[in-house]
């Protein structure tokens, strides 16, 4: 079992802070869903996650074992998916996974392909060119090349951004299926649907900072809206 604690997270730009004082605490197998408006540091803190920024201040651990972000070991056990599937719409499905395997220095890259084209459930399309394939495929790969070197976490920034509903649920049913076991997933999006029922522990972010933090069980999603825009009213906004 894996446990990701974050405690004190701060990233400043020209002397303001981006993310103030962020913490968390996730369990393996546990999915926290981000909400926000725009601009209120959401994308900073997963790049903090994942290794692409440094905090100025906080900690991250892994079963209370302090990281370094910016370290290969900590961004080894780390996938990121955001909006930008970035694939390359020439190559097949295959022909990118197999980049990305070379990327990440993977052993065995034929067999970790294989098995990650089998999770997402897109190897029928392995041979096809990634530009002629919709846009819930595509995101679907891009989750296929997240999961290749098998990472402990799992960060997803507006993976829905483009979806339509049949695609947005297939996605959503693979994320679920993701997060169960010993992965630990954090989830970002405006989609109070989509991430309140994937929600293990929920959080709304807004200016820097998480102004509320909780359960994601037994919240529908009338009571999320207006909670929602409380939090955000109280926040100035």
């Amino acid at each position: 079992m894996v446990r990701l604690q974050a405690k004190g997270l701060v990233r400043k730009f020209a002397g303001k802070r981006a993310v103030d004082g962020i913490g968390f605490d996730l369990d393996s197998g546990e999915l926290l869903t981000i909400f926000g408006p725009n601009g209120a540091g959401k994308t900073t803190l997963l790049k903090i996650l994942a290794g692409v920024l440094s905090p100025n201040e906080g900690q991250i651990m892994i079963d209370s074992n302090l990281v370094d972000v910016v370290q290969r070991s900590w961004r080894s056990q780390v996938g990121i998916v955001t909006h930008q599937t970035m694939l390359y719409d020439r190559l097949t499905v295959r022909e990118n996974l197999l980049f990305y395997s070379k990327l990440f220095q993977l052993e065995d890259p034929q067999d970790k392909i294989r098995k990650s084209m089998q999770t997402l459930e897109v190897l029928d399309v392995a041979d096809q060119i990634v530009g002629s394939l919709s846009r819930g495929f595509q995101q679907r790969i891009a989750l296929a090349r997240a999961l290749l070197h098998n990472p402990k976490i799992l960060l997803l920034d507006e993976p829905y951004v483009g979806l339509d509903l049949y695609a947005s649920r297939m996605l959503r049913e693979r994320i679920s299926r993701l997060k169960d076991g010993d992965r630990t997933v954090v989830l970002v999006t405006h989609s109070f649907e989509q991430g309140l029922e994937l929600a293990d522990k929920m959080a709304i972010q807004c200016r820097g900072r998480f102004v509320f933090t909780g359960s994601g069980k037994g919240v529908d999603l009338s009571e999320l809206e207006n909670l929602y825009c409380s939090k955000l009213e109280d926040c100035g906004l």
